[in-house]
């Protein structure tokens, strides 16, 4: 179905109300600027953002008599997108906060928004927690463009199969050779059940001390492993649909949360596909440990692994160096971002 068509004073009415829309953003711009000016408020100390909600965020206090406690901030101009896991210098106002400038990163998961434009997801991570599960069903394609995009970002990316309780001798078949795919490639998988806390105790020991951030398609389990790990944070869980067992969407915005006996855990919105369409192709092979080891040794330097003459990819598949499925899984990957393009 086409747009409908406006007609000129529908456009102007349309217009009027994108303009007094900006206006009042930038009038509280303005206010929060003139508090600045005015020396309003408190001196600077330092934060860390635990959630993000449009133009403004919730500090932690890091710092003081008031250390722990979560102030809510609006943001200074110019200080660029903010997300979960930054750390900030804030200053306390009247009634609220005002964040005045940002801390170094030293890792940031960033992934295309719906316009195109890369945006960060979250900051200061050092363990992107691909969770995958019996239902709804894992691919691997899914894995391996998470491990595209932690490559790519320099996280370590560990493999987290949940629903564990849910494993039969049928499915078993299935997803042992896939995980043990990834255990030969050096990731490190576990695997958990927050139905039978099989696993949990493993996963708290590893998470410790770390920043980390749980990925994985709607309905893995994510919300119900946090619960588990954090009892108190009370997490929407959505139920699986009965016709696509397929998950629903619970997380609207992520978040962080302590673990009683020290590392942070972020929760960030189900997402059932990881777009990597604005990546180069470099940094896809650089996710695929396998494949990135071959790189230079193709008779040609504008060698496609397809067909060419001195491949050292297919070279590699013929002797069973590198298995069909990661290749393959590579080589879709290639063409989704060539179609996207």
């Amino acid at each position: 179905m086409g747009k409908r068509k406006v007609n000129r004073r529908q456009a102007w009415r349309i217009s009027k109300i994108q303009e007094e829309r900006t206006a009042r953003a930038q009038r509280r711009d303005t206010l929060v600027e003139d508090q600045l000016e005015g020396g309003d408020l408190g001196p600077e100390q330092q934060g860390l953002i635990i959630s993000h909600f449009g133009r403004q965020v919730d500090v932690e206090v890091l710092e003081g008599e008031h250390k722990g406690d979560i102030q809510r901030c609006h943001m200074r101009t110019h200080l660029g997108q903010l997300v979960t896991g930054d750390r900030v210098v804030w200053r306390r106002s009247a009634d609220s906060g005002v964040v005045v400038a940002t801390l170094d990163r030293h890792s940031e998961l960033m992934r295309p928004n719906n316009h195109g434009e890369l945006k960060p997801v979250a900051a200061n991570i050092d363990y992107i927690v691909i969770v995958i599960a019996v239902e709804p069903h894992a691919h691997a394609n899914l894995i391996d463009r998470y491990l595209v995009a932690a490559e790519a970002s320099d996280i370590e990316p560990v493999l987290l199969l949940n629903k564990a309780d849910l494993l039969t001798a049928e499915n078993r078949e299935r997803l042992e050779p896939l995980l043990e795919q990834y255990r030969e490639l050096g990731y490190r998988t576990l695997q958990a059940s927050t139905a039978s806390s099989h696993g949990l105790d493993e996963l708290k020991a590893l998470l410790a001390d770390h920043i980390s951030v749980f990925v994985g398609q709607s309905g893995v389990g994510k919300s119900s492993l946090i619960n588990s790990l954090l009892p108190g944070s009370d997490l929407k869980v959505g139920a699986l649909s009965e016709q696509s067992r397929k998950g629903k969407h619970t997380t609207t915005t992520a978040r962080l949360f302590h673990f009683p006996d020290g590392g942070d855990l972020i929760d960030s919105p189900g997402i059932r596909e990881f777009a990597l369409w604005h990546m180069t192709e470099e940094q896809v092979l650089d996710g695929f440990r396998e494949l990135a080891a071959l790189r230079g040794y193709c008779r040609f330097r504008d060698c496609r692994h397809e067909q060419e003459p001195g491949c050292a990819f297919l070279q590699a598949l013929e002797n069973g160096d590198i298995s069909i499925p990661r290749f393959n899984s590579y080589l879709q990957i290639l063409n989704s971002m060539q179609d996207n393009r």
